[in-house]
């Protein structure tokens, strides 16, 4: 199925490894222009010279979304480079600390990036007519998961916050959904360290997914995609939920 992204133009933060990095590999297959940002010089330019060399316009660069300020100034830069801006993948996340900077790392990454990240975004989407912003959370955010830590009640206000904006901003032309991810399986992420660190956890982990294995970064991605797409065009203010029945919730 053609998704009808050829031209379009996507910002993807924290996308040069994980989902992050599989989102922009898809999109640009589909022939979307490219924005993304990360911390890293090396892996910006590496990732920068993978994805145009697929024929499509890439703007890359080493951004701290946590700098309000250089992550508005990015997205600004990226649509005018790129000739415009449709959509938008809030991808990162806080970093672990302990005690109260835990919390307010988490809320700096989840929710103020997303919230800095729309303010920039909305007025370069309203002039597309067709905007989409998809933030991605977790299904930690929806049933306890672990413990009681600032990662899962972060992600679970970031659905909240963008099934409000969804109502705000659909009369603008701009869709806002929310992507929640299960257990995903990445080389050198959370759940590589724990197979290799924590078997039991996870293995107990594996077992409690009836599908029986974890999921992948590309798998993520392609619901990304499709919501980024003209064909889900009647779909906003859901939450995807990506995980293989793990999470014991009926949904409805």
């Amino acid at each position: 199925m053609d998704l009808q992204l050829s031209g379009k133009t996507a910002l993807v933060t924290g996308a040069t490894k994980g989902i992050g990095r599989a989102i922009i590999e898809l999109l640009s297959d589909e022939g979307c222009n490219i924005a993304f940002c990360a911390r890293n010089a090396d892996e910006v330019a590496s990732t920068k010279d993978a994805i145009s060399a697929k024929g499509v316009k890439v703007c890359g660069e080493i951004v701290d979304v946590m700098d309000g300020d250089a992550y508005k100034s990015f997205i600004d830069q990226a649509a005018n480079e790129l000739g415009g801006l449709n959509v938008l993948v809030s991808n990162v996340s806080g970093g672990n600390a302990a005690g109260d900077q835990g919390w307010i790392n988490q809320f700096n990454g989840n929710i103020l990036t997303a919230v800095h990240g729309v303010e920039a975004a909305t007025p370069h989407m309203e002039k597309s007519g067709d905007g989409s912003i998809i933030m991605i959370s977790t299904t930690a955010a929806l049933e306890k998961f672990m413990n009681a830590g600032p990662y899962n009640a972060m992600k679970a206000g970031l659905i909240q916050y963008a099934g409000a904006l969804a109502h705000e901003l659909a009369p603008k032309g701009i869709r806002v959904n929310t992507v929640s991810p299960g257990p995903i399986m990445i080389e050198g992420g959370s759940w590589d360290m724990i197979q290799k660190n924590m078997a039991a956890l996870y293995d107990s982990t594996v077992a409690s997914i009836p599908l029986g294995r974890m999921g992948s970064a590309d798998e993520v991605a392609a619901q990304v995609a499709l919501l980024a797409s003209p064909r889900a065009g009647f779909t906003s203010g859901t939450n995807v939920v990506i995980d293989g029945s793990f999470t014991q919730r009926i949904q409805f």
